[in-house]
């Protein structure tokens, strides 16, 4: 996988956030949240992390976001960190499921089909408004066609009929305007986790800005 510094100032802890597919540092504004560096992970075509980046950190809180929440769980669940807290925000540990993730088909069938015209359908279902779609469309993106279909097949085979490990969640978001994961299935996969519910769809950029700038929302859940 990828990992990029969004913010690198020698900050005395860590924001460590696993974006989901097909992601890239355009997608997030510059985090300014007080005390905390910002590390990056993304395009999980590889499983390979380097962990000692996290050596410097006294506290760590991880961010991870959809398909991410699972590739945090499997990349992070060996490892002993000073961990804050750790926040999943629309996505499951199970997050091809049909009660709780992604109904199977839709995935498969979102595979099968990859094309550059479903992925622009994919965005718009993600921001939820055509505006919000329009935005990302004229961002500086680099990540090719090749790459995502590669990504989401990687994705498939790492967690199809794959036991999620033992992880702890401290807390979990969910968009209650989610058109990728389905509200009702986020409820089911996250009882008995303390759970925040808000007006957002999968991808929500002023979400996004609170959770990489704010104290709020990770002190409140």
């Amino acid at each position: 996988m990828k990992q990029v510094f969004l913010r690198h100032e020698g900050q005395p802890r860590l924001l460590l956030f696993f974006a989901g597919w097909g992601a890239e540092e355009a997608l997030f504004d510059p985090p300014t949240m007080q005390g905390h560096d910002c590390l990056l992970c993304y395009d999980y075509r590889s499983p390979a992390f380097d962990a000692a980046l996290l050596a410097p950190y006294a506290g760590i809180r991880l961010l991870a976001w959809s398909m991410g929440v699972r590739v945090a769980a499997d990349t992070l669940a060996g490892f002993t960190l000073p961990w804050e807290r750790r926040l999943a925000v629309g996505g499951t540990m199970t997050p091809v499921d049909d009660e709780r993730g992604i109904p199977e088909a839709t995935f498969r069938a979102t595979l099968a089909g990859f094309s550059g015209q479903s992925m622009l359908r994919f965005r718009r279902r993600m921001c939820g408004t055509a505006a919000e779609s329009a935005r990302i469309a004229a961002l500086p993106l680099h990540r090719r066609l090749d790459d995502l279909r590669e990504e989401l097949d990687a994705l498939w085979h790492r967690v199809k009929g794959v036991p999620a490990p033992a992880f702890d969640w401290d807390a979990a978001l969910i968009g209650t305007d989610d058109r990728i994961f389905p509200p009702g299935n986020l409820r089911r996969a996250w009882a008995g986790v303390p759970l925040v519910e808000r007006a957002a769809a999968h991808y929500d950029r002023a979400l996004f800005n609170e959770l990489l700038s704010d104290e709020t929302l990770w002190t409140n859940t």
